[in-house]
């Protein structure tokens, strides 16, 4: 891996970093404090977010399953592509960086291997736990905070329900009215119920809609007009800086008023959200060349606040921070705006 990766400026020692940043950037991050050569130490840290990391798998699956709706074959191919995007795109950052702002002549790789023995149980278990101790006491507790006050971004201020949804709990307590005293019929019991689910998610969209998350959604929204995104986009956008799964269940609340569908109701959630529309009631939300700029922005694009957290805890400033925030966000919002100018 040293001989592949040297012509963009990194040594192999990047190479388990920027592996183990496919599952996680945090830990990937954090690794990269084996690698000895300082200016390449950054530059493998600034580059790791690139890297697919687990949390936007459900942002993958739920795109390219609108894309090639039916068509497996094509959304498996578009899936394995979001991957080889976001692995060409950390080569050649390092490359720029490592030519630029990093600029320096590379040590030959040398690693020096122990002798080989016998594990050691307790060996291995102290070390699980004082590593595991590290990542929780660096990490964990700046990704408590930083939910925390996403949590109360999107959960405040508390509005009242819509009319619509106060309507329909009246007609499911008309039904229920009569029985109190007796046992109802299933079906006057069902179709209550659905009433009052149905209720549950008017009050839901109603308040993602109204909380100060989504109010910053609606104000932000012309910045992200050229890329086809409207607010519902993009108060998504918006949420998913807590983490990038969150998009999907920030679209299933706000377009259909649940987190997440109930069992057996999955293929109902999917057709209510390719069947959503902006509020003209015309345009749909996802359109083809919306939904290929939103899957290039999200592979792109620095959408997790606790790694820009780690990083500059681990490069030694939040100037490092700040310049990934800036070149990640930028560099995904001209891919997503040329691919969205292309295919409108």
């Amino acid at each position: 891996m040293d001989r592949l990766l040297r012509p963009f400026g990194l040594p192999g020692h990047a190479f388990v970093p920027l592996l183990s940043s496919h599952a996680c950037a945090l830990p990937g991050i954090m690794a990269t404090r084996a690698i000895p050569d300082p200016k390449e130490r950054l530059a493998t840290i600034l580059v790791a977010p690139f890297m697919t990391c687990s949390a936007r798998l459900p942002v993958y699956i739920l795109l390219t399953t609108l894309l090639f709706k039916d068509q497996p074959m094509m959304a498996a191919l578009a899936f394995v592509g979001c991957y080889g995007l976001g692995i060409a795109a950390g080569v050649f950052s390092a490359l720029i960086a490592r030519r630029t702002i990093l600029r320096g002549r590379s040590r030959a790789m040398v690693m020096e291997l122990p002798s080989y023995k016998w594990p050691s149980i307790r060996t291995a278990v102290l070390g699980t736990v004082d590593r595991g101790w590290v990542f929780l006491k660096n990490a964990g507790t700046v990704i408590l905070m930083i939910c925390i006050v996403l949590w109360w971004l999107g959960a405040y201020p508390q509005v009242q329900p819509p009319t619509e949804a106060t309507t329909l709990r009246e007609q499911a307590e008309v039904l229920r009215e009569p029985y109190k005293q007796t046992s109802a019929p299933q079906e006057l019991v069902t179709k209550a119920e659905e009433l009052e689910a149905q209720a549950e998610r008017i009050e839901a969209r109603h308040a993602a809609e109204h909380s100060f998350l989504g109010r910053t959604g609606r104000a932000v929204q012309p910045l992200f007009q050229p890329l086809g995104f409207d607010w519902q986009l993009t108060i998504g956008v918006m949420a998913s800086f807590a983490a990038r799964e969150v998009f999907v269940s920030t679209m299933n609340v706000i377009i259909a008023g649940q987190e997440e569908a109930a069992e057996g109701e999955e293929e109902g959630l999917m057709e209510q959200i390719q069947q959503a529309r902006r509020s003209d009631g015309v345009t749909p939300v996802f359109t083809p060349a919306v939904s290929w700029a939103l899957l290039v922005f999200f592979v792109l694009a620095m959408q997790c606040l606790p790694t820009l957290a780690v990083t500059a805890r681990e490069a030694g400033g939040a100037k490092w921070a700040l310049l990934q925030l800036a070149w990640m966000s930028g560099l995904a919002y001209i891919a997503a705006l040329i691919v969205y100018q292309v295919l409108k």
